[in-house]
């Protein structure tokens, strides 16, 4: 017998009460998971849809995020929450004015609300910022980097920190700089401009998509998302090597962001690819770009450190990275994943101009944001950008392009990595722990060169100094996601 409204409101309150549980021990996929049980069984309260925003905010899921706010405005108009909550999610896709709208929405609905007037005020703040960026900006701008004088940068005499070698890179520079950065000390800004400069000539030379041979009796490693732990990073070295020659390694995106030690993430990875430009490879991620930097601590961490030129600098390296690489003419190696149209070959991924901002569609926008989803067919993102892509979507890819899979990062993963479209698409992450709350393991990938059979290698966190995850992103961007 059909269950009447009551009972269904009455069970749904259950699974609220037990989401509500999940969200607070910071278990995010399991209070998603009730909340919607909660809307299954009383679809009308805005609540359950608010409270599953948030939720969906926790793990990067924008895109349904947006949804359910929108959903719970629709069903109350004063839900204060829902417009809280549609306004984060509109920010976190750098929907900005939309965003001032919702926090105008909530004003109006409470006149004496300080917390919205500051936020609404905070919010207008970054749209005059980027309509004055946009002002200002002309297509023939002398690039950030032309315009650095290391010349009239000095080493002082107290400096007693690594120093590079007649203006190089060299593998002693590289150990002592990470010890000098387990110390959390700072390599001289001379230095660490240089390595920008050089590695920035060095991208502009590459290519979109970086062929990659490996040896058959040859190990060769590839690591996910890092995003600013460099404890950890430092032990996925110890657990598998130092870089070098014969220890070859690709880092696949989202090398800062979130985590606090993003500077020196970057400046140790940029510096191993200088000292083994034919044995290390970094693919860019959907974090090396100018938004997520504002939003995610990048920038904070940077002006802190260094300085806001810095910072524009490193906007000028992204925009050069690789997309992708392909590994013995048989797996790609992407961030994100695959694409809204089936005729995509290798050679449209080569031809793809990469030196800009990600844009919102396209090759480029797929390959950094889209995600796997099992079933078949294409679904909308739950990021709201890129798409879902089902098992079919991937066979005819590799078809396609004579592949036999394809390697991709950008998902928090428990076991650090996933297996999924009967083999044939794995993500790997090596962020374990993630943002210190997520519980997650960290994986890497090996593949011999005869065989391309990937072997997974799982670890769990290390202790790193107490300096909380998105530390320097104090700016009024995490104030409007509180």
């Amino acid at each position: 017998m059909a269950k009447c409204a009551d009972d269904r409101k009455e069970e749904a309150e259950k699974y609220k009460f037990t989401a509500n549980e999940h969200f607070k021990n910071q278990r995010y996929n399991l209070a998603i998971e009730f909340y919607s049980k909660a809307i299954e069984n009383y679809p009308d309260e805005a609540i359950y849809h608010g409270n599953r925003s948030f939720a969906y905010l926790r793990t990067e899921c924008f895109g349904y995020a947006l949804t359910d706010a929108t959903k719970a405005i629709e069903l109350d108009k004063n839900y204060v929450k829902g417009y809280y909550r549609r306004a984060s999610a509109y920010m976190s896709l750098g929907k900005y004015k939309m965003a001032v709208k919702d926090y105008e929405n909530v004003v109006r609905v409470r006149p004496f609300d300080k917390d919205a007037k500051l936020k609404m005020t905070e919010c207008q703040k970054v749209v005059q910022m980027l309509l004055f960026q946009k002002a200002i900006a002309v297509d023939d701008k002398k690039s950030v980097a032309d315009s650095i004088n290391l010349d009239a940068m000095t080493i002082e005499d107290n400096y007693n920190g690594p120093a590079l070698e007649d203006g190089k890179v060299t593998e002693k520079f590289v150990v002592e700089l990470m010890e000098h950065y387990k110390e959390e000390r700072k390599l001289h800004k001379k230095y660490a401009y240089k390595i920008l400069l050089d590695i920035k000539v060095y991208f502009e030379q590459q290519p979109t998509l970086v062929d990659v041979s490996i040896p058959d009796d040859s190990k060769f490693t590839v690591c996910g998302d890092i995003h600013g732990q460099f404890y950890d990073l430092m032990n996925i070295f110890k657990l598998n090597g130092l870089p070098s020659t014969s220890n070859p390694y690709l880092f696949n995106g989202d090398f800062v962001d979130r985590g606090s030690f993003s500077i020196e993430c970057i400046f140790t990875l940029f510096s191993f690819k200088l000292l083994y430009p034919d044995h290390f490879f970094m693919s860019r991620g959907n974090h090396e770009s100018v938004t997520m930097n504002q939003m995610y601590g990048f920038e904070g961490e940077v002006r802190s450190k260094y300085t806001s030129q810095m910072g524009d600098l490193f906007t000028e390296v992204y925009n050069w990275l690789p997309l992708c690489h392909c590994l013995n003419n048989k797996v790609l190696v992407m961030h994100g994943g695959l694409f809204s149209e089936d005729s995509v070959s290798l050679d449209d991924i080569r031809k793809t101009q990469r030196n800009r901002q990600p844009p919102e569609e396209g090759i480029m926008c797929e390959l950094l944001w889209s995600d796997p989803m099992p079933g078949t067919g294409r679904a909308v993102s739950k990021r709201g950008v890129g798409l879902q892509f089902g098992a079919d979507i991937t066979k005819k890819f590799l078809d396609f392009n004579n592949l036999d899979y394809i390697i991709r990062s950008h998902e928090v993963k428990d076991a650090g990595y996933e297996v999924a479209h009967a083999g044939l698409c794995i993500t790997v992450f090596s962020a374990p722990n993630y943002c210190d709350t997520m519980g997650n393991k960290g994986a890497f990938i090996t593949l011999r060169g005869d065989t391309m059979e990937p072997k997974y290698v799982v670890y769990a966190a290390v202790e790193h100094p107490p300096v909380k995850p998105m530390a320097y992103a104090s700016s009024p961007l995490l104030r409007l996601f509180s």
